[in-house]
């Protein structure tokens, strides 16, 4: 079986059991004076409640700090990240909602931006109230907003910035940030998420979590019993003097701003789904892509083709066979690692485009051995011919990368994985890896070859009737080599003649 790793447009008001509000209107301002105290929280500091910046579904792992610092520290989206706001009252499932679209939304680069590492820093009468109980935590005055609208916005033009970390101990900000990069979407949430004009603006998406007032008193009991070492009676006050009220004054009229209400929070899948849907219609008409800009120099696509080639070829080498294999440290320790368990691995690239995988494949490989497939189309039948082969002698031993960079109809690719099985390669030991391919490409293939591995960075959706992969990057060779293809060839004859 081959292991493949790699809408509806929503407006106004939405619930699962009608509209819960009018129109979408604009908001006062809801900064008021403080009137009432809120006793401290026993947390230490602030913490991304997506961390580990990393998150596993059995797709992909998504980074769910924003993209890797690798990426570029300017960042190179065409357009701007797609944010959605995520509302709510306290408990009321607002993290659990976020982290169920973030798995469903399959893309690789999401942050989660949380309120809580924006508190204001207390001044030393504050710290004196708050010690007494008598500060509130949960009034739009607790916030800093300001920073918190500059936070946001640099995440959205794709740059880097510094979050603070928030000690609740001493009601200050700690002395080292994290810093937090550029992604496809972000995810802001928080009590006060709709709370001020200036982060409504940057809010491309509205979502309010509605949850039974008594479940969220429940998971509060469960919460700061367990987790804070409160006691009922303290936590049943808290909430019915600070807690309750807070909601009702500042978070529930806001949501009437909401694009979406979900109620019953994360257990409702069904509009999960809708938001989902919705967003991945946004990040297609935005293109979220730095490969789809056809003004990227060469020097820049070479750039990141090389970048995304390396890490593209490490993780296939995680499917090869490999056993347990005990190294001794210098410091005398023994370390359990992996070796490859195998013979040989063996690199064949379909020319042209193929071949520049091998510079990749020979950094992580020191001994590999390389071979060369040329296919090309026929212009009278449209069918794939062989035009030149040479591959390394025994091959049929091997463990064999087949690498291209873009397969669109997989007609080359199957045929290179037919001319490596006339070389007795066992399919099995077939891994075809390429940095972009169409959903025709990867069914054709996969029907073909169900043993085959197939390994790529991205798969897009459509073929046009020439055979050229929707969006796509281009004529691959043709933008790496910086050379121009015959008008009367398309686009894929000279990466994957074959089409």
């Amino acid at each position: 079986m081959n292991t493949l790793n790699t809408g509806a447009r929503i407006s106004g008001c939405w619930t699962v059991t009608g509209c819960s509000g009018g129109g979408e209107g604009s908001l006062d301002r809801l900064l008021t004076s403080v009137s009432s105290g809120l006793s401290p929280r026993k947390r230490t500091t602030s913490q991304c409640k997506s961390e580990p910046p990393l998150l596993r579904t059995s797709k992909r792992t998504i980074y769910t700090a924003g993209r890797p610092p690798w990426y570029n520290e300017h960042g190179t989206q065409s357009k701007e990240a797609f944010v959605i706001g995520l509302c709510g009252g306290s408990a009321s499932g607002k993290t659990t909602v976020a982290r169920k679209i973030i798995e469903a939304l399959d893309v690789p680069w999401v942050v989660l931006l949380s309120m809580d590492s924006f508190y204001k820093v207390l001044t030393p009468e504050q710290q004196v109230t708050a010690a007494s109980n008598d500060y509130n935590f949960d009034h739009p005055d607790a916030f800093d907003f300001g920073l918190l609208a500059h936070t946001l916005r640099k995440l959205k033009l794709g740059k880097s910035v510094k979050i603070p970390v928030y000690d609740f101990t001493t009601h200050g900000r700690q002395k080292d940030w994290k810093t937090v990069y550029g992604a496809s979407v972000i995810i802001f949430e928080g009590i006060m998420a709709f709370a001020d004009k200036e982060l409504l603006q940057l809010l491309d998406m509205k979502i309010f979590v509605e949850t039974d007032s008594d479940i969220r008193l429940v998971r509060r009991l469960q919460r700061d019993i367990t987790e804070r070492g409160r006691d009922i009676d303290g936590v049943i006050k808290q909430y019915n003097k600070f807690v309750k009220p807070a909601f009702e004054q500042y978070i529930e009229p806001t949501m009437r701003l909401a694009d979406i209400v979900v109620p019953r929070g994360g257990g409702n899948m069904v509009a999960i789904d809708l938001i989902v849907q919705h967003v991945h219609s946004q990040l297609e008409e935005r293109k979220l892509r730095w490969d789809i800009n056809k003004e990227t120099s060469r020097d820049e696509f070479i750039f990141y083709s090389k970048r995304l080639m390396r890490l593209l070829i490490e993780r296939a080498l995680s499917f090869l066979p490999s056993e347990s294999h005990i190294v001794q440290t210098p410091q005398g320790e023994d370390y359990e690692g992996r070796t490859f368990h195998g013979k040989r691995i063996t690199g064949v690239s379909i020319l042209r485009a193929g071949e520049t995988m091998e510079p990749a494949l020979r950094a992580v490989c020191k001994d590999v051995r390389i071979g060369k497939i040329l296919i090309q189309t026929n212009q009278d039948t449209g069918e794939p011919e062989l035009h030149y082969l040479r591959l390394p002698k025994d091959i049929g031993e091997d463990h064999v990368i087949l690498m291209d960079c873009t397969v669109s109809t997989g007609a080359a690719a199957m045929m290179a994985v037919r001319v490596l099985l006339d070389h007795d390669v066992q399919e099995d030991k077939i891994l075809l890896v390429s940095l972009l391919m169409a959903e025709m490409g990867v069914h054709s293939v996969a029907y073909a070859f169900p043993q085959v591995q197939i390994i790529t960075t991205a798969v897009d959706k459509k073929v046009n009737d020439l055979f050229h992969i929707i969006p796509g990057i281009g004529n691959f060779g043709d933008r790496y080599f910086g050379t121009d293809a015959p008008p009367e060839w398309s686009d894929e004859e000279m990466d994957e003649p074959s089409y």
